[in-house]
């Protein structure tokens, strides 16, 4: 039998051996089963309602994700860098609960510290503590888009695996095609060399902002051979070193949406792609033609802006959940 360790956002299931460190707290005392094992058990608790399927559909289906996660036999798996560690996860849901157990694994034993992080990290990408309540209500009285709900029940947003992640995604396809874009990005993770093996496939975990500011002008315009985006990546990235992510989570939306726009190569369209899919700040929403597009096929009718307008104030601070929910399942 094995004794779980309450860490943040989930519970650690580690070894036997525990002290008491006098707050109540057991910390697992390493072994040389456990050193050998590097290997931890996070147990991340979901917010009802929640349906790991629908998160995984989403993933397989999202274009900027292609190749990067596997998501085989209703298990995700992915890597990830937390504390300047390399983390591989798999990720499957608890049967009968709302919640997802995560085995992370390391090639050399990581601390507290970094399973709390790592646990906080999967927690935000996969949305688990996203409260539905309200949205759901709203849904309800809305009829054409309550069908929407009614096909994603379940469904909490899946961001991108980090919003560093995402200011980098966002600069490097502006203005080229998908697949240029990805290949682009994936010469910035393979040059880096965060490679993990999961389940037998090999992952690779997303530079860190400190992996990234590392590489120079020069290097990341050879990587990329792009050298406008190269001058963007740097400097944003220089930049993004001086944020603080906590703030940009939960700070006043004018105030974050400010910092991201004063970000290198990041514009309105952009900020609006970092506060929703990469912070999970669904209190305002700008249409696009995909959404306005998607929302026309919903409601049945042609919706110039005053009519989405008014669509979207129904959603209030929920209208971000509300376009992401059209352009998944509109």
């Amino acid at each position: 039998m094995t004794d779980t360790t309450s860490l943040g956002a989930g519970v650690l299931a580690t070894s036997p051996a525990t002290t008491d460190q006098g707050d109540g707290r057991a910390v697992t005392a390493p072994d040389t089963a456990a050193a050998a094992a590097v290997t931890r058990t996070v147990r991340l608790a979901a917010r009802p309602p929640f349906s790991f399927s629908a998160s995984l559909a989403f993933i397989r289906a999202f274009p900027a994700m292609t190749g990067q996660q596997g998501t085989a036999q209703d298990t995700l798996t992915l890597a990830l860098r937390e504390n300047g560690t390399t983390l591989g996860a798999r990720v499957t849901a608890v049967p009968d609960e709302p919640a997802v157990d995560c085995v992370l694994t390391a090639d050399a034993p990581f601390g507290d510290a970094t399973a709390e992080a790592a646990a906080d990290r999967l927690s935000f990408h996969l949305g688990l503590t996203d409260d539905l309540t309200d949205f759901y209500r709203l849904a309800r009285l809305d009829r054409p888009f309550s069908r929407v709900v009614d096909r994603l029940h379940g469904y909490h947003q899946v961001k991108f695996p980090s919003p560093l992640e995402l200011l980098c995604w966002a600069i490097l396809c502006q203005r080229v095609p998908m697949p240029v874009a990805r290949k682009m990005k994936q010469a910035l993770v393979e040059a880096v060399g965060n490679r993990i093996t999961v389940d037998g496939e090999t992952r690779w975990a997303f530079p860190d902002a400190e992996q990234l500011a590392a590489l120079d002008e020069p290097a990341l315009q050879h990587l990329i051979g792009n050298q406008r985006k190269a001058g963007y990546l740097s400097r944003a990235t220089r930049q993004w070193l001086d944020l603080d992510e906590a703030f940009l989570r939960t700070g006043p939306y004018d105030e974050v949406r400010d910092q991201l726009l004063g970000l290198p190569g990041i514009g309105p369209w952009s900020a609006t792609f970092l506060l929703i899919r990469g912070l999970g700040r669904t209190e305002h929403l700008t249409p696009d033609k995909e959404m306005t597009r998607a929302a026309q096929r919903v409601y049945g009718r042609p919706l110039d802006d005053t009519a989405f307008a008014e669509l979207t104030t129904r959603y209030g601070r929920h209208q971000g959940y509300w376009g992401h929910y059209l352009r998944v399942g509109g």
